[in-house]
């Protein structure tokens, strides 16, 4: 078990909704403000027992509610240091596992979707759409990004998220370990998919996934041979997110 689900069990937390984060951070010895910041989300200042945690007010609340998840994971890992943390911090799931921000985010996701109440909820799901998704980020008011990643890892779906940018560029990916590890998604992003078709001309966000062959997502040999499920849907910055469910021959 993680030290952030270590820590929701000891308060008793057994619903999504008893998840009270200023709660949480008070009994940890750090107090919390919303207030408007220029050029960070959010920071933390501390000794080694008190700690008081500024957040950006002018945040949409579930980027306010996952930055003071990231500051409590900074104060249980890197406790003493002065730490501001801007967007590019916080959430970037292309930074290094051990970069001390991918140590922070790691505890906020376990933080606000702890595995012990999430895996019950997963057993109930069949496929991995972004229906289901919205569903769960909704239930536990953590980000759909959070949420997707969460699922990719939880091995349950034979599935892969990628991030891709306006330039047509894959920025991250995440697949679950259950397949194999040729199944890369490509770099450049092809044009002739609908996730192409959302970034770069508007295209509206499909209500359901929709086939295509696999050669459009990886250029391994025989991917040719393949089909997989595409759903997609667009993120702050010009980019966008794909969930990629493969067939039962990609899993090892």
């Amino acid at each position: 078990m993680t030290p952030a689900e270590s820590l929701l069990q000891s308060l008793g937390i057994a619903d999504p909704k008893d998840i009270d984060l200023e709660a949480i951070a008070w009994t940890q010895g750090a107090a919390v403000n919303y207030r408007p910041l220029n050029g960070c989300e959010a920071r933390i200042i501390g000794s080694k027992r008190k700690a008081v945690i500024s957040v950006n007010s002018r945040s949409p609340e579930r980027r306010r509610r996952f930055s003071l998840a990231h500051e409590l994971g900074h104060w249980h890992h890197h406790r003493g240091r002065v730490l501001f943390c801007d967007k590019h911090d916080i959430g970037n799931y292309a930074s290094s596992a051990i970069n001390p921000e991918r140590q922070a985010d790691s505890f906020a996701s376990d933080l606000i979707l702890p595995d012990y109440l999430l895996t019950p909820r997963l057993q109930k799901i069949k496929k991995p759409t972004l229906v289901a998704a919205r569903q769960l980020s909704d239930e536990f008011c953590a980000s759909l990004t959070a949420t997707l990643l969460k699922m990719t890892l939880s091995n349950r779906f034979p599935m892969v998220i990628a991030c891709y940018n306006k330039a047509m560029q894959r920025r991250w990916f995440e697949r679950a370990r259950m397949i194999h590890p040729w199944w890369m998604p490509v770099q450049m992003l092809d044009p002739q998919t609908f996730t192409a078709e959302m970034l770069l001309q508007g295209a509206t966000e499909q209500n359901f996934p929709r086939k295509m062959p696999a050669e459009a997502w990886f250029d391994f040999r025989g991917a040719d041979r393949h089909e997989v499920s595409e759903q997609s849907f667009l993120l702050p910055d010009e980019e966008i997110l794909v969930v990629l469910t493969l067939s039962d021959e990609a899993v090892a």
